[in-house]
């Protein structure tokens, strides 16, 4: 490979925090907030010109249940439940059945709601703006790197939150990671309109089994589709069915591979309904992510890898900081569908247009776990002294990973993280340090742990 020598320079610092943010998911924002309003100076650092992640630039627009698995309690708090709150004051999110269900979200009112809450904690936000480069003394990271529009510049802090995703921060320490050679393949959502029109017309159809018939030369290789209703609109609806099998997108190229081929097969879905379908050519496509969605890249290696039967079996932890009750949810890219693993111990194995597979991980009639718990020690990487991981980068296995993935669960450790971090400051203290019955006590005092 050809190289080009830059000279050096010297790189001004654009700003001093006690904690600096990388990532402006929902969890990186939370963690942010939840940080902040703790009386931390932070700053939150996002590729895009506004916050939320997966639920707005990928416009995956569903939280999933705050409940145990039987409805019977409130597992999920703090700024997650917040949020719904304040987006239910605007009319902007609908619960899909009962309290044991999910909350659908108007997530172009959800970027609004996570502006209001940045600018309320005094949270200093850098948009359209990416991190390029740790800035490491031993163990410890002083600075990050970052380029904007003004440039290249750096942002100096004393404690970091990767919550990147992808562990950009963390693997570029050197602290660390590892990638699976089997990834779950990321999906690129769609907003279509119209889809109620061929329902009319036909009251069998099922979009997934369209999509994925062999008998038509545009068909999707055998995956899984869902979707929801777009909240506030009776004829949008979201869609997530496409399935971009071997993509490591932690790596540019692939990543650009992925968009494009994401976006060819949503052009598929809809030349399927165009060509195949009664009154498909009145569907319409009415919105493209911003990003693929993704689902996992990069491992972070951590204190403890949480595994799929400490989950299951809904194993407590003394240093738990997160509730869960979403099941395990494999999206393979080996073969066709999708494996579901229940907590109260139902698996079931679905391929689109054939009859799903049941079966059981748990005799029937055993007891189970009405919800799973994530302890601190999966976010603290190996060798940290400064640096925690939030969201997809907390360290599980494969099964575990594929419950702890979604956005109520990484929403809760990104809260976690950004109060471990504050507690760490007071006495400045490695990360590993930071006493666990306060970090629970001051989550739970700030209704970030509700059991």
């Amino acid at each position: 490979m050809k190289e080009i020598l830059e000279p050096a320079r010297n790189t001004p610092v654009v700003h001093e925090a006690d904690l600096c943010v990388v990532g402006g998911s929902c969890t990186g924002v939370f963690a942010a907030v939840r940080a902040a309003r703790l009386g931390v100076e932070v700053a939150v650092i996002e590729n895009n010109g506004f916050f939320g992640g997966v639920a707005t630039a990928s416009l995956v627009n569903v939280w999933h249940s705050l409940h145990d698995v039987n409805g019977e309690k409130q597992v999920i708090g703090g700024l997650t439940a917040e949020t719904i709150d304040r987006l239910a004051n605007r009319d902007a999110v609908a619960q899909t059945g009962s309290v044991n269900q999910a909350y659908v979200l108007n997530t172009e009112e959800l970027k609004i709601e996570l502006d209001l809450l940045v600018r309320e904690a005094k949270v200093r936000p850098f948009l359209h703006t990416r991190f390029v480069a740790p800035v490491t003394e031993g163990k410890r990271l002083n600075a990050v790197i970052i380029e904007d529009k003004t440039g290249r510049r750096a942002v100096r802090a004393r404690y970091f939150i990767d919550a990147t995703g992808d562990g950009d921060v963390v693997h570029r320490m050197g602290l660390p990671t590892s990638k699976w050679e089997d990834l779950q393949p990321p999906t690129t959502c769609a907003i279509l309109e119209g889809l109620s029109k061929v329902s009319e017309a036909d009251p069998d159809f099922d979009l997934g089994e369209e999509v994925f018939n062999p008998a038509y030369p545009e068909a999707l290789s055998g995956g899984f589709l869902w979707g929801s209703q777009v909240t506030g609109s009776e004829n949008l609806r979201m869609v997530a069915g496409t399935r971009v099998n071997g993509a490591d997108c932690s790596e540019a190229d692939r990543l650009t591979q992925a968009e494009i081929e994401g976006r060819r097969q949503v052009r598929a879905m809809l030349d399927i309904l165009r060509n195949h379908v009664k009154r498909g050519k009145e569907v319409f496509l009415r919105g493209l992510p911003a990003r693929i969605g993704i689902r996992e890249t990069r491992h972070a290696g951590c204190l403890h890898t949480l595994t799929e039967r400490e989950l299951l079996e809904g194993r407590r932890f003394e240093d738990a900081i997160a509730n869960g009750t979403y099941r395990v949810d494999i999206h393979h890219s080996d073969k066709e569908g999708i494996t579901f693993r229940y907590l109260d111990g139902r698996e079931d194995y679905v391929i689109p247009g054939k009859p799903t597979v049941h079966s059981r991980w748990l005799e029937e009639g055993e007891e189970y776990a009405p919800f799973y718990q994530i302890p601190f020690r999966s976010l603290i990487p190996q060798n940290s002294e400064n640096v925690l991981v939030a969201g997809r980068l907390a360290d599980a296995d494969r099964g575990a990973y594929g419950a702890i993935r979604v956005m109520v669960n990484c929403n809760q450790t990104g809260e976690a993280a950004g109060v471990a971090c504050a507690l760490a400051l007071e006495d400045t203290l490695a990360v590993s340090d930071v006493f666990v019955e306060l970090l629970r006590k001051t989550l739970r005092d700030g209704g970030s742990i509700v059991v």
